[in-house]
């Protein structure tokens, strides 16, 4: 019994060692083009000049990132197929659709947070609220009669909208729209109070002067908005953002993680990755693979607290 368990860890730390002898697969859940697989190209070639070998994205689209996350639940633990998941696969999706194929905690690995996409706080010029604390003090006196324009219902543009109105106690009417780009019309016209956009889609229409930013939804400035002051300021410990992370299938082995989160950690800190990233309204994040177990508990039991209060469906 003694040999055996000797040969098997020989064999282990022989195949640790030999990690990667072949191309990598990275699957992205959503389709070519978006943030995320741009991110994931990104990403992964500079993660292949690490590892020393081709990582190939592989977008595997449908039903909102579940068919491609439920792919990798089902592959080998062998470091091979990778995910690059967000919120919406990890921490909103299984709170808002209780027939997921997948558990997100036991069927995957977590290998490392790369990145954080914030949102920021759009009004229109006509608002009577220059800041955060005159929006929510306007809002108050106005129980009601104000709206918040979203992509949808349960998209993470109508959560961020609805836990701030959850801590500053305001009501505010939903209109959820099929994407925030048909929203703006009418938030620039005064149709629509708010809106909480992605920089890349909100901010320029704040530098050409259609719009007013009110504040950011990370936990600190940002470099991403400079001058925007963060929500939290007015609201402590709000923070909304849509975070992007790497997993493996479930019983992938600490010595691949670590090899694979080491590599990812080096390609973020590169600085042609920080500036596409920037540009992509992304921070590179990096971190160990506990700390990003961490980050996920948190963020599913905020969302899962958020969507039961507030009885919010994809209906």
């Amino acid at each position: 019994m003694a040999w055996m368990a000797f040969c098997l860890m020989v064999s282990v730390g022989a195949q640790a060692q030999t990690y990667p002898s072949k191309p990598i697969r990275l699957i992205v859940p959503f389709p070519a083009g978006g943030a995320t697989d741009i991110f994931a190209r990104t990403l992964s070639q500079k993660l292949a000049e690490k590892l020393g070998t081709s990582v190939v994205v592989d977008n595997k689209p449908g039903a909102g990132g579940t068919l491609g996350s439920d792919m990798v639940a089902k592959a080998p633990p062998d470091g091979y197929t990778l995910l690059l998941a967000t919120s919406s696969t990890h921490s909103i999706g299984p709170n808002l659709n209780p027939k997921m194929p997948y558990d997100a905690v036991r069927d995957f690995t977590p290998i490392g947070q790369v990145g954080n996409a914030p949102s920021i706080m759009l009004v229109p010029n006509s608002s009577p609220a220059k800041t955060v604390q005159e929006w929510i003090d306007y809002a108050r006196k106005n129980p009601g009669r104000l709206n918040y324009a979203s992509s949808g219902n349960g998209t993470i543009v109508q959560l961020t909208a609805e836990l701030f109105k959850s801590q500053a106690g305001v009501f505010v009417v939903h209109i959820p729209y099929k994407g925030t780009a048909l929203a703006m019309p009418d938030l620039i016209s005064g149709k629509v109070d708010v809106l909480f956009d992605s920089l890349p889609t909100g901010l320029p229409h704040v530098r050409d002067g259609r719009l007013r930013a009110l504040g950011v939804t990370t936990a600190q400035r940002t470099p991403l908005a400079p001058g925007v002051p963060p929500i939290s300021e007015v609201l402590p410990g709000y923070e909304s953002t849509t975070w992007f992370g790497v997993f493996g299938p479930p019983g992938l082995r600490p010595e691949l993680v670590s090899r694979i989160n080491t590599a990812a950690n080096q390609a973020l800190k590169d600085a042609e990755v920080a500036d596409k990233l920037q540009k992509l309204g992304i921070e590179a994040v990096g971190g160990t693979p506990a700390e990003f177990t961490s980050m996920l508990a948190s963020e599913s039991a905020k969302w899962k607290k958020i969507i039961n209060e507030r009885k919010i469906s994809m209906d």
